[in-house]
This record gives structure tokens, C-alpha cells and sequence, in this order.
């Protein structure tokens, strides 16, 4: 005779073989789902990442196809033609001021972007530095005005602005504030070794003394 124990064993493991293929039939199918949204949502994810690199190279060829462009007003209408949102907006915007001919135009670009609040902060600061760079444009107390909101604490382009300001105030003859302030950027330890030298070098012109190690 067969032992009792193998024989009840035997048959355990069979109504729980019956179970399992009862629980595979009825919910095997949320797997199967699951597998598909899987497989599907990696699909999505590819195409996405390839649509958006395509637009993004046919941005880029764009921009070059305009800037090739021999005549400025040209270039200008067909960089203003491109169909772009977000960061690529930005630097169209960025692009179209610096190929403009005409200061007056480019500054009124960069403003425009400068007071696009739908744009990152960065781009927006840097079209304001920008604005001071270009000449003729601002005279030294606008670009003053311009400037001082990009000397806040954690700016991206602070000491840059730091410098701007301090030749503005050369410029209108406040040289004892341009030189307090330029004494002040040469021991910034954001500032960079070829921006240290040019300060060290205006706080000379202005008769002060900066210390040899930052020249």
C-alpha cells in the first residue's frame, strides 16, 4: 500500500497547482497589460526623444540657413520666421540681436526678452548683460539701471554685472564707487583669473594699488 501521507501530499500539491492556473487564468491577463504598457511606454519614450531631437536639428539648420544670409533685414525676417517655443525661442531671440545692424534694434530684442516672463531667468539675465554690452545703445546711467538687479546674490552673470557697473561709474565720474566696488570684485571668489586681471588693472588706472598675486 502506498503511504497514506505521500498520497494526501500528492493531492495537496495538485489542488494547489488546480488554484494556481485558476488565479493565471483569471488575472492573467493584468500581466499581460502590464508587460504591454511597459513595452508601449518605452516606445512613446524613444519616439518622443526622436521628435524632439529632429526639431531640434531642423531649428539648428534654420538658424545657420538665416544667418548665411547676406542681408541683414533678411536675416533678421528669417530668423523672426522660425517656429520655436521655450529655449530655442531664447536664443533665436539672443541670435536675432546680435546679427542686427542697428543697436537700437537689437536692444529692443533683448528687452523684449528680458521681460518675457515666460522665459528662464538665465535667459532673461543674460539678454539684460548683453543690452549693457552693446554699443551705444544705453548711455552709463541706464546701464546702470539695468545691470544692479544682476548683482543679487547667486546671479549667474553677478560679477560680470559687478564690472559693467564699476565702468558705467567710471564713466559718469564716480570713480571712488567704481574703485570701492572694483577692490571688492578682485577678492570675489566667484570672480575668474582673466576677470581679476582686467580689475586689477582699471583699480591701477584709477591710481589705487591691486595686489601682484591677482595679475
Amino acid at each position: 500500500m502506498s503511504n497514506p501521507e505521500s498520497f494526501i501530499d500528492e493531492v495537496t500539491e495538485e489542488v494547489r497547482r488546480d488554484k494556481l492556473y485558476g488565479q493565471l487564468k483569471k488575472y492573467g491577463w493584468i500581466g499581460v497589460v502590464a508587460v504591454l504598457l511597459l513595452v508601449g511606454g518605452a516606445t512613446v519614450n524613444e519616439w518622443i526623444k526622436a521628435r524632439d531631437r529632429a526639431e531640434a536639428e531642423a531649428t539648428g539648420d534654420a538658424i545657420l540657413a538665416a544667418v548665411e544670409l547676406d542681408d541683414a533685414a533678411a536675416r533678421l525676417a528669417t530668423l523672426d520666421g522660425i517656429d520655436a517655443e521655450g529655449d530655442r525661442a531664447a536664443l533665436i531671440a539672443l541670435i536675432a540681436a546680435a546679427v542686427a545692424e542697428d543697436p537700437q534694434e537689437a536692444d529692443r530684442r533683448l528687452r523684449t526678452l528680458a521681460e518675457d516672463a515666460g522665459q528662464p531667468a538665465l535667459y532673461r539675465d543674460l539678454a539684460q548683460l548683453k543690452r549693457a554690452l552693446l554699443p551705444g545703445a544705453l548711455d552709463a546711467e541706464a546701464r546702470v539701471e539695468v545691470l544692479t538687479p544682476l548683482t543679487a546674490p547667486g546671479g549667474a552673470f553677478r560679477v560680470l554685472a559687478e564690472e559693467q557697473i564699476a565702468l558705467a561709474e567710471i564713466e559718469l565720474g564716480r570713480t571712488d564707487a567704481a574703485r570701492t566696488r572694483l577692490e571688492a570684485l578682485l577678492n570675489d571668489t566667484e570672480a575668474s583669473q582673466p576677470l581679476r586681471r582686467r580689475v586689477s588693472q582699471l583699480i591701477v588706472a584709477l591710481g589705487g594699488t591691486a595686489p601682484g598675486a591677482a595679475l
